[in-house]
């Protein structure tokens, strides 16, 4: 067994409060400071602001090991180590923006004296010297720095904390590396030590290359549909091979979320800054966002001019199990059917409230799905909750205008759906239209 310490959390995001409640889980006492009171009195009253499984029960269960602060000196009371969990949003040109943590440092209060601190936020490469070289100037000598990126995924984050494929620990003082590493030694995963640029370096190296893998495929299905092949085979034999894997080969309309984007431009643009040119990434990033685009190209296909089209978005949220709207494709595509002149009526079963603060004001919000595809000429499945499969039952049928339905994710059986009734345009395999089956049958 580890030993059990006090640790602090600064910032309660979806990082910061996963991380809390399974250090908790293991018996750690935590104390969580964020400068959001709102969402700070939440916590306090047992309210969980994000939608992740398995967080509210390890909240109820160790409510007795959690402390939720705006001080922090609350966190140094009795804390010696304090985890940054900050948001690091992109700026204008595509660096991270670090003012958050900037702000951590300054706010650090002399009952710090002997603490370390551990960057799980994502960060550029030199970040961790860059704060070194404040804290000594500061004469905080006495504070050590540790890089523990995190690789946790919205909607399973749980599971991940739980069972990781390695925690990565880095740092340039032994005794303050071995301290953050014992926090994790109960969890029976590989922990491995390193420096701190190589730590902070791993995080954004490993985000771009799944990002690739993803934009690959997408790649990959889009000449499947002009060749006759069926992407699904193909990522299905291309996986069978261990030294490619079957995750992320799932073709569809683009990666979207809090890390993907973000860590991709952001090591692009760490490159760009030491002069050289990372042209793969560029090309990543520009299969994504054109992928988002063929989904209006595979509409128009079918429906002509989109111009007083009544157009369904079936999944807000960047994917499912998860109300995070960030870098979603249903903002892209939203934004991108009004300007053809098309209405669109949405429905996500999680991610609605937080939707309406960033989708277009003229997108309609339906509160079920059935209500979402009534008059519809067409549905969109963007994200792959799921429930969605449903959209095959004779109601929604009936409710529709049209028939059309563009499977953004390869969600849905094809069968099935020509079966249904609804003519079915998936991403990298063969359209799929009854009447035309029908008169060839």
């Amino acid at each position: 067994m580890s030993t059990r310490e006090t640790v602090g959390v600064i910032g309660v995001g979806y990082v910061g409060l996963v991380t809390a409640a399974c250090l908790a889980e293991l018996g750690h006492h935590v104390v969580c400071r964020d400068i959001a009171p709102e969402r700070v009195a939440m916590l306090q009253r047992g309210e969980v602001p994000i939608h992740e499984p398995g967080v509210p029960e390890l909240l109820q269960r160790n409510a007795e090991r959690l402390t939720f602060t705006l001080d922090m000196e609350d966190v140094f009371r009795d804390a010696r180590i304090a985890i940054i969990c900050v948001d690091t949003p992109p700026t204008a040109s595509g660096d991270a923006d670090l003012s958050r943590v900037e702000a951590v440092i300054d706010a650090l209060p002399a009952s710090a004296e002997g603490a370390v601190l551990v960057m799980k936020s994502t960060v550029p490469v030199g970040t961790g010297n860059r704060v070194r070289s404040e804290l000594d100037a500061r004469g905080r000598d006495d504070v050590g720095y540790v890089s523990n990126p995190e690789f946790l995924r919205e909607g399973s984050a749980v599971a991940d904390f739980r069972q990781p494929d390695r925690v990565v620990v880095g740092g340039d003082r032994p005794d303050d590396v071995e301290r953050v590493a014992r926090l994790y030694q109960d969890l029976n995963a590989p922990i491995l030590t390193t420096d701190t640029a190589s730590a902070e370096m791993i995080k954004l190296a490993s985000n771009a290359f799944l990002a690739t893998k993803i934009s690959f495929v997408n790649e990959i299905a889009n000449v499947c549909e002009r060749v006759g092949a069926d992407v699904e085979e193909v990522a299905r034999g291309m996986g069978m091979d261990s030294r490619i894997g079957q995750s992320f080969l799932r073709p569809g309309i683009g990666y979207g979320g809090s890390c993907f984007p973000k860590d991709v431009t952001a090591l692009k643009q760490l490159a760009g800054n030491t002069g050289y040119s990372f042209q793969l990434l560029a090309s990543v990033i520009e299969v994504n966002e054109l992928q988002k685009r063929r989904v209006i190209g595979k509409l128009q296909d079918r429906l002509g001019s989109l111009r007083e089209c009544r157009i369904c978005l079936l999944g807000l949220a960047f994917k499912p199990h998860t109300d995070d709207m960030r870098e979603a494709s249903s903002i892209v595509l939203a934004s991108r059917l009004i300007a053809e002149g098309a209405s669109v009526v949405a429905f996500d079963p999680v991610a609605a409230e937080r939707a309406r603060g960033v989708l277009p004001a003229s997108v309609e919000i339906a509160d079920s799905m059935l209500a979402a595809v009534t008059d519809a000429d067409a549905v969109v499945i963007v994200t792959e909750w799921p429930e969605f499969r449903a959209v095959l039952s004779p109601e929604v049928h009936a409710a529709m205008r049209g028939t059309l339905i563009v499977d953004g994710r390869n969600l849905l059986d094809p069968n099935e759906a020509v079966a249904a009734g609804f003519t079915y345009v998936p991403i990298g395999r063969a359209e799929r239209d009854p009447e035309r089956e029908l008169h060839q049958a």
